[in-house]
């Protein structure tokens, strides 16, 4: 008895100790958290959401153009923000963006515009258009608008095109060199590693299985990338030719007419685009801050100009104030965005139950009238997307339109959860289509072989002991297949059905073949070429909506998060940045490309190993 009571003794002792360490720990964290804002705090500029009267927006864009962001642990974001680290991959809402650009536009305390994109990575056309449309209309204020920068890559010249004044340092260079998709192939890797790929696919230009099953791309998919790259490319070279008011022809398309050319400037990029009017001017940095003075003074920072850095200026028109609920009918806008993958996940990864939750949440409110699923996504599992899909069938039977605006990519899965839409929008250069699906399983047996593992035993049925340790079955693969081609028969026949044309005619334009917006227009996959405002606004025509609401719908956060979101977002206002340098590296980079490519495939999870998915969308 005695025994006994010790040991109850000694367990409440322990569970006492943990949680007073707990307790403890909890505390000085918040202490460390609030002794390290105060510190910064009062080092800091007291006024530092001050916009400068007369000044120029200085709008630096770092990172790649999305419609939703990534999620972030709140902790982790805490921690960068705290130690000055930005995001491996920094991101930017195409929507924040124009908001800014837009009230700078009637802001009288701005009276000029300048671009500053050496961060800017791009985010596919539609995107940038996006941002140049609200530049345009900017300029329209008669406000002038600088575009300068020691270099401009591809994606940061064509905002810099839609600048008055495009300037360039003497020493800079620019080059645009066109789009590709290159990609890398496993075939050889995976037999060294003596790894065993099954591939199950339907559509003769299917092509996101060919890295793991060949070492180059195959003549299908060749023609059909060319075909929407072409076109592509010729988008990008009308919007810049029209911006700059030259010849869609002022490009070099081949390495002989660029060297020629490169030779007449004198062996000089800077001057090769001065003398193709690529650039207005070369200036010193020097000269460009004299300039920028006389139109809005001089200022107290590097620059030595008065501005108003852009992420100050966001941070007063982005505001997360509360907004007054109004009596107003809505349109909501749900945001599916990234690979479509099986269960509930983060936000810039469409989850089968996640996204499916959103629409359905829409459906639910009584004040939503009409919804816009706007759709970035390459595809994923075919499971999760028809999960979506069905969702997207309850809000059409609870008499709520459903529009589709497509960025970037609404391609396999993508188009899948788009196609029952009562009207679809495409971007002229929305990829799209990619209507093909396909079933991979790898197995381990001969690697384990091969370092001496072997796996052995019985099981009651034939199918029992299913594993990738163990050879597949030839049986087990016709069995894929047929599902594989089953699934197949299903996406050309929601499309049929959904976009009212023949089993035949959806099969002759499916095939796994890519489409961009201007083709997937003629071909009948979508209605229109239009912006998320044109969805909008067809949205609220179905619903006859005069005077309306929109809003965006989000995943709703458990008490837990909302602590933490709240407490952590406190600490954001309070604690500065340092930057760090940071060492780039080609090798380093491919070797990261590999390994993010090979864990990409490692994140896919349908439950029948089905996925209906674009790997080769990707512009590059």
């Amino acid at each position: 008895m005695a025994s006994k009571g010790n040991w109850t003794k000694s367990l409440f002792l322990g569970l006492w100790a943990v949680l007073n360490f707990s307790r403890k720990l909890f505390f000085n964290i918040i202490f460390l958290v609030l002794f390290v804002g105060l510190i910064v705090a009062l080092s800091q500029d007291n006024d530092p959401m001050k916009v400068n009267n007369n000044s120029a927006l200085m709008l630096s864009l770092t990172g790649t153009l999305v419609i939703e962001k990534e999620g972030v642990d709140p902790f982790e974001q805490f921690l960068q923000d705290a130690f000055g680290q930005e995001s491996d991959n920094p991101e930017m809402l195409v929507r924040e963006v124009v908001k800014v650009i837009e009230n700078a536009k009637q802001d009288r305390r701005i009276t000029a515009m300048i671009l500053d994109l050496n961060g800017l990575a791009g985010g596919g056309l539609d995107k940038l258009r996006t941002v140049a449309m609200a530049i345009e209309d900017f300029k329209t204020s008669g406000k002038p608008v600088y575009a300068i920068g020691d270099y401009f890559t591809q994606s940061q010249y064509y905002l810099a095109a839609h600048a008055d004044h495009v300037y360039m340092n003497p020493m800079g260079a620019l080059l645009i060199e066109g789009f590709g998709r290159y990609g890398m192939y496993y075939k050889d890797m995976l037999e060294k590693l003596k790894i065993t790929t099954h591939i199950f696919r339907v559509g003769t230009y299917k092509s996101a299985v060919e890295p793991f099953m060949r070492n180059d791309m195959s003549e299908a998919a060749k023609q059909a990338n060319q075909l929407w790259l072409d076109t592509y490319w010729e988008q990008y070279k009308q919007d810049i030719a029209a911006a700059r008011g030259f010849d869609v022809n002022n490009f070099d398309e081949t390495l002989g007419e660029l060297v020629e050319k490169f030779n007449n400037a004198g062996g000089n990029f800077a001057q090769y685009a001065v003398d193709h009017q690529w650039v207005d001017a070369l200036k010193t940095r020097e000269e460009v801050r004299l300039e920028l003075s006389e139109v809005v003074g001089t200022g107290d920072n590097p620059l030595g100009i008065n501005i108003t850095a852009y992420r100050t200026y966001s941070n007063v028109v982005n505001a997360p104030l509360p907004v007054p609920e109004s009596n107003l009918s809505k349109v909501a806008v749900v945001v599916a965005k990234g690979t479509i993958l099986n269960g509930t996940q983060k936000a810039g990864t469409i989850g089968g139950d996640s996204t499916a939750q959103l629409l359905r949440k829409a459906r639910l409110d009584d004040n939503v009238k009409a919804v816009v699923l706007q759709i970035d996504s390459p595809g994923g599992s075919s499971f999760a997307s028809e999960i979506i899909r069905q969702e997207v069938l309850e809000l059409k039977n609870a008499g709520k339109p459903v529009v589709v605006s497509m960025s970037t990519y609404a391609a396999s899965g993508g188009y899948w959860i788009a196609a029952n839409a009562d009207k679809i929008f495409a971007s002229p250069s929305t990829i799209t289509g990619s209507i093909g699906v396909f079933g991979m399983f790898m197995t381990y047996e001969n690697t384990l072989d091969y370092l001496g593992i072997h796996n052995d035993g019985v099981g009651s049925t034939e199918m029992a002991g299913l594993s990738p340790l163990r050879p597949l079955a030839p049986e087990f693969g016709q069995l894929l297949q047929r599902s594989v081609e089953s699934s197949y028969h299903d996406f050309i026949s929601l499309v049929a059905n959904a976009r009212e044309m023949e089993l035949t005619q959806v099969d002759g334009i499916a095939q796994g073949r890519v489409w961009i917006g201007e083709d997937a227009l003629e071909l009948g996959l979508v209605d229109e070429l239009g912006t998320l405002s044109d969805a909008i606004n067809s949205a609220a025509e179905f619903a006859e909506l005069e005077q309306y609401d929109t809003f965006y719908v989000q995943r709703s956060l458990s008490p837990q998060e909302l602590f933490w979101k709240e407490f952590f977002g406190q600490a954001f206002g309070v604690v500065g940045k340092w930057q760090f340098a940071e060492t780039d590296s080609a090798l380093v980079d491919m070797v990261k490309s590999v390994v993010s490519e090979l864990d990409n495939v490692r994140k896919l999870n349908d439950p029948m190993g089905v996925y209906v998915l674009c790997m080769q969308c990707k512009v590059e």
